[in-house]
């Protein structure tokens, strides 16, 4: 039976990037149940850090993110976020809350918001107002998750894919991971299991933490505006965002959270079809065909905020775990945080800066703790 100091559960950009930080302190082991790494959520994702998320936290741990993307990974795009009629006070709100991180954003009227995305309306059903935003970042997941296994690598870490846990025990001082391929005896098991991560945790005699699995839906089309430029642009409430994908073809979601069991999560019509009437409606634009169209879970914690730190009833077991629709964008300081608390080592000057503190991602802080 291999043994190593840290063995990761998962392997999107939460366990990757946490991994990647881990194998500096000891050997460091990533097992992911699919075929490669991100899979479900992260290579799922819309994939774009900006500050438009309700929780102070997840801006902070933003703010503190920013700073440590690097291309090819992230790279800089603008983001438009749009007011409809009634959302004015959430734009309010946006405004408010963008400045304490971003104060260089910008609030424009209708027309001067159509001069980046032309295709919004105005009138009845258009917009009223909007936030630009020059200095967000567009996320490629694809090269942040090869970035991370890369290094993990180059740590004399590894990565075990198509390996499920079929069994998980603590076993004396250590942790044993069974999957079909092999065993492992480890000194510290991080769940960072998305969608899974309660169960994978009841298989290990825990108690869940009640992360809830929350389907989000995404299309992309063919439009004949040349669109590469274009901001990410979002409703501050309710409706759509939309990005571009390349010169001629857009990406769009309703924002959903459809209730979902951990699984292949794929689409369903009437939330392909919400995706289309919500963007037709606010735009210019007629959605004909679709080029694509897929469905992502985002997992959250029941405070909505993620969760990193250590199970207080069972030694060893550390949760990573409710990164919602923000893990990409919170990443790097997530797997700051990770390597301070599961290393026991000092707190990222990065995260002490921002107002990040332990208890703040504490599994102490939720109810069923």
């Amino acid at each position: 039976m291999k043994q190593v100091d840290f063995l990761v559960v998962g392997a999107g950009i939460a366990g990757l990037s946490a991994a990647a930080r881990l194998a500096r302190h000891g050997s460091t082991l990533v097992v992911e149940a699919e075929a490669a790494p991100g899979v479900h959520s992260s290579g799922r994702s819309a994939a774009f850090a900006h500050f438009d998320m309700d929780a102070w936290l997840v801006r902070a741990l933003t703010a503190a993110s920013l700073p440590l993307f690097a291309e090819p990974g992230a790279t800089p795009h603008p983001a438009l976020f749009i007011a409809l009629a009634g959302q004015e006070a959430a734009l309010d709100r946006l405004e408010t809350n963008y400045r304490e991180w971003e104060p260089r954003v910008e609030r424009l009227a209708p027309a001067e918001a159509r001069a980046f995305t032309p295709v919004l309306r105005e009138g009845d059903g258009g917009i009223t107002g909007a936030l630009l935003d020059r200095n967000a970042r567009k996320l490629d997941a694809h090269a942040m998750l090869e970035t991370h296994r890369k290094t993990l690598l180059s740590e004399g870490g590894e990565l075990a894919n198509g390996a499920p846990v079929g069994r998980l025990a603590r076993e004396g001082e250590r942790w044993t991971v069974d999957t079909p391929a092999a065993s492992y005896s480890a000194r510290v098991v991080v769940n960072a299991a998305g969608a899974w991560a309660d169960p994978l945790a009841v298989l290990g005699g825990l108690e869940p933490l009640g992360i809830t699995p929350l389907r989000r839906t995404v299309i992309t089309f063919d439009t004949e505006h040349a669109v590469r430029d274009w901001p990410f642009t979002k409703t501050v409430g309710p409706g759509f965002y939309l990005e571009p994908e390349g010169d001629g073809r857009l990406l769009a979601s309703p924002m959903d959270e459809g209730a979902s069991a951990p699984c292949d999560a794929q689409p369903e019509e009437e939330d392909i079809a919400l995706a289309a009437w919500n963007v037709e409606q606010a735009t210019t634009l007629e959605i004909r065909r679709l080029a694509s169209k897929w469905a992502g879970l985002r997992n959250f914690a029941p405070d909505r905020l993620p969760v990193a730190g250590f199970e207080p009833n069972a030694p060893g077991f550390f949760w990573l775990a409710g990164q919602g629709g923000f893990g990409l964008q919170t990443s790097p300081a997530m797997a700051l945080a990770v390597e301070a608390l599961a290393t026991d080592g000092p707190w990222p000057e990065e995260l002490r800066s921002v107002g990040v503190t332990p208890a703040m991602l504490a599994v102490e802080r939720l109810p069923a703790a």
